[in-house]
C-alpha cells in the first residue's frame, strides 16, 4: 500500500534533518549574549537618569560643550527680578529656618471707666490715623458730674467772696480796736478756708472735664484696625471680673503694618549662629520672589523646654502690603 510505504523514510533523510549539537550550543550562547547586552544598557540608562546629590552641574554636549548652569546660578533680588547670584552670596547664608510675620506691638484700646459704647467708627480692616476719633462712650453722666462741678466752684467763689468782706470789716474795726484780737484771727482763717474750698471745687471740675474726655476716645497710632470687639449699645470696663462671659475689656486692636517682625522658634542647636544685629534675609511663603532686608531685633532671655528651643524676632526694615501678619516666611541667618 502507498500510505505503509511512506510511513517508512530513508534513515539518511532522518539524519539529514538532525541539527549538529555544537549548531545548537552556538546559538545558546548568543541568545545570552543579547540578554546580558540588553541588560546592562538598561542599568546604565537608570543610573543615568537618578538625579544625585553630588550633581549639581550638567553638561549638555551639542557639536560643543554648552556653558556649565548651576543650580544656584540664580537668586532673586529685593524687587522679585531674577539676577546673577555671586558665590559670596550663597556662602553668607549660615542658617535658614521658618516663621510667622507678625505686628511688632498690637495695641488694644481700653476704658478707663465702665461704660457703654454710643459709637464705633472703624471696622476690621481701616486705616486710622493718630488721634482720629475712633469710639465714643455715653457722656450723660461725665457731663452731669461737669456741670455739679460747675456749680460747686460758682458756690466756692462766692464764699471766698463773702468771707474777704468780713474780713475786710473786722480788720477795720480792730485797728480802731472796736473788735477783739479773736475776732480778726477768725475771720482771716475763714477767708483762708474759702479759698482752700474754691480751689478743691476748681480741682473737682477739672477731674469732671477729664472723664468727659475719656469718653472720646482716639487712635493713638497711624496704623490699621486689625479687629473690632465692641458694638454700640455694649458695656465696656477697663478690666476683667475675671470671668469669662463679663464685660468687653478692650474696644479695638491696632497695629502699624510699617513695623513688622518674623517670629522663629531656633532650635538650641543652631543658638552659636545667631546674635543681635545679625543682617537677615526675609522671603514670605506666598510671594517666594520677594525678599527683604533685616536683622535679629530680639533673642529671649528664656527658652521653651519642652520644645528645646529659643525664640528669635527678625525686624523686617521695609515692609510692604505683600507681608501679612500671621502668614509664614523664610529667614536667612547671614554673617556679618
Amino acid at each position: 500500500m502507498f500510505g505503509a510505504a511512506s510511513d517508512k523514510m530513508d534513515p539518511e533523510k532522518l539524519k539529514s534533518l538532525q541539527i549538529e549539537p555544537s549548531r545548537k550550543r552556538a546559538r545558546r550562547h548568543a541568545a545570552w549574549v543579547i540578554f546580558a547586552l540588553v541588560l546592562g544598557m538598561t542599568a546604565a540608562a537608570l543610573y543615568l537618569a537618578v538625579p544625585r546629590p553630588e550633581d549639581k552641574v550638567r553638561i549638555f554636549q551639542a557639536g560643543g560643550t554648552a556653558p556649565s548652569v548651576s543650580a544656584n546660578s540664580m537668586d532673586r533680588g529685593p524687587t522679585g527680578a531674577a539676577s546673577p547670584a555671586n558665590s559670596s552670596t550663597d556662602d553668607a547664608v549660615v542658617l535658614t529656618v521658618s516663621g510667622y510675620i507678625i505686628n511688632r506691638e498690637r495695641i488694644e484700646l481700653s476704658p478707663r471707666f465702665l461704660g457703654v459704647v454710643k459709637w464705633i467708627g472703624v471696622k476690621k480692616g481701616d486705616t486710622v490715623t493718630n488721634g482720629q476719633v475712633v469710639v465714643l462712650l455715653d457722656d450723660t453722666e461725665q457731663r452731669a458730674r461737669v456741670r455739679e462741678a460747675e456749680a460747686a466752684v460758682a458756690a466756692a467763689k462766692v464764699a471766698v467772696a463773702k468771707a474777704e468782706l468780713d474780713y475786710q470789716r473786722v480788720a477795720e474795726l480792730a485797728q480802731r480796736d472796736v473788735e477783739s484780737r479773736k475776732a480778726y484771727d477768725d475771720a482771716r482763717l475763714a477767708l483762708e478756708a474759702a479759698r482752700a474750698q474754691l480751689q478743691q471745687a476748681e480741682a473737682a471740675l477739672e477731674l469732671a472735664k477729664v472723664y468727659l474726655d475719656w469718653t472720646v476716645i482716639r487712635s493713638p497710632i497711624d496704623g490699621v484696625v486689625l479687629e473690632r470687639l465692641v458694638e454700640p449699645n455694649e458695656l465696656v470696663v477697663p478690666q476683667s471680673f475675671g470671668g469669662t462671659r463679663g464685660p468687653s475689656t478692650a474696644l479695638i486692636a491696632l497695629a502699624d503694618p510699617k513695623d513688622l517682625q518674623v517670629e522663629v522658634d531656633l532650635n538650641e542647636a543652631d543658638l552659636s549662629k545667631v546674635y543681635l544685629g545679625q543682617p537677615c534675609r526675609i522671603s514670605p511663603e506666598a510671594y517666594p520672589d520677594k525678599v527683604y532686608d533685616g536683622y535679629v531685633a530680639e533673642i529671649a532671655p528664656e527658652a521653651n523646654r519642652q520644645k528645646g528651643t529659643l525664640q528669635v524676632k527678625v525686624q523686617i526694615r521695609a515692609p510692604d502690603k505683600y507681608l501679612t501678619p500671621e502668614l509664614s516666611a523664610r529667614v536667612d541667618f547671614l554673617k556679618k
